[in-house]
């Protein structure tokens, strides 16, 4: 009786094994974890979110698709992510509509037709809507095939529906990871995973000490995004109009009631967890002054907004790294998790030796 109870407690002692472990589990990592199973439906997968999915980083993002990139790497992701996102809603019914847009820019138009895809005729000058102003030698074009997205819910959907193929470990943080024949992951809860491969997609908690050493070759930072809220509302129809030279874009959200305009905080080495990333007066002072050349009327309904941070590469691209054997990261995806999530799952899957799938890896070898 008594051997019987020693080798039972010794069989619950034993560590779970599962084929990949995907720590954090926001856009990026849901949709790794789609491409993986649509890879190999038989692969054992476990997403560890330190919170509830979707419910990090993705909870805070503008959900904005629009087609540009300012490289050709991020304008082939970009193309991929486009095509990839038009399947997988109309597949899976999932949160996201469709943006008229327009891009207005003093700049180079040659620049501006490089750095964007799916571009209109241009504008001379530029046609604004009523109470708008630009620079005299401002132009503007219609951009096509843009997107707003609740990502908290698309990322939730994703997941939900590969509950039952892939396990769901919630209010779960990696308190340790250690490779040897196998990566061996430490929880919050006391368990351990071993995993013959890893991903991790922690979004800007880049600095965690589990993996923080691990990361610090690539030379990522973090730094503060902060979107102001407009209290006007929406008229039907508004476009969202793409600000180039200022790095900025005013959204219309209908079902919220207000406008959302992002710019550029210029903050960086700032932390997820710190108590202190919070919306600073200078902040809005910083939104009004850049709204405020284009759209007086709307720059004194500033009042509010959201604020949070994300991880960012040297060269401005998403990072999808072999940091040791079967273990890899992806992201610094520089406040574009949502637009490029595809592209980086389809190349993240790659890296850990999967095959391909026709969803999320087609569009990217087409670009290759």
């Amino acid at each position: 009786m008594a051997t019987g109870t020693s080798s039972d407690a010794d069989a619950d002692a034993q560590p779970d094994t599962v084929d990949l472990a995907i720590v954090g589990g926001g856009v990026i990592g849901a949709l790794i974890a789609y491409e993986a199973i649509a890879a190999d439906p038989d692969l054992s997968v476990v997403i560890l979110e330190r919170g509830l999915v979707g419910q990090g980083a993705s909870s805070r993002s503008a959900g904005v698709h629009f087609p540009r990139g300012a490289t050709a790497r991020v304008r082939a992701l970009t193309e991929h992510s486009h095509l990839a996102w038009q399947q997988l809603a109309g597949e899976h019914g999932l949160p996201i509509r469709e943006v008229d847009a327009t891009v207005v820019s003093a700049g180079d138009p040659f620049a501006i037709s490089t750095t964007y895809l799916r571009l209109g005729v241009q504008s001379t000058p530029a046609d604004l809507p009523a109470g708008w102003s630009a620079p005299p030698d401002a132009r503007s074009w219609p951009l096509y095939g843009c997107q707003h997205a609740d990502v908290q819910q698309v990322a939730a959907r994703i997941i939900a529906g590969l509950r039952g193929r892939v396990r769901v470990l919630e209010g779960t943080e990696v308190t340790e990871l250690s490779s040897g024949s196998t990566h061996r992951l430490t929880l919050s809860q006391g368990q351990q995973i071993h995993a013959d491969r890893v991903v991790l997609a922690p979004g800007p908690w880049i600095g965690h000490p589990a993996w923080a050493d691990l990361l610090a070759p690539l030379g990522l930072r973090v730094k503060k995004i902060v979107a102001a809220h407009i209290e006007s509302t929406p008229a039907p129809g508004d476009p969202m109009t793409v600000l180039h030279d200022e790095d900025a874009f005013l959204l219309p959200l209908p079902e919220r009631g207000h406008f959302l305009f992002s710019y550029t905080c210029d903050r960086w080495d700032v932390s997820p967890d710190d108590a202190g990333l919070v919306l600073e007066p200078s902040d809005l002072d910083d939104a009004r002054a850049v709204l405020g050349r284009y759209a007086p009327h709307l720059a004194a309904s500033c009042t509010s907004g959201r604020v949070f941070c994300d991880a960012y590469s040297p060269h401005r691209e998403p990072v999808v790294a072999e940091l040791r054997p079967g273990l890899v990261f992806a992201g610094a995806a520089g406040g574009s998790g949502y637009r490029l999530a595809p592209a980086i799952a389809a190349e993240t899957v790659a890296a850990l030796d999967l095959a391909p799938t026709r969803v999320l890896s087609e569009p990217l070898q087409r670009q290759a």
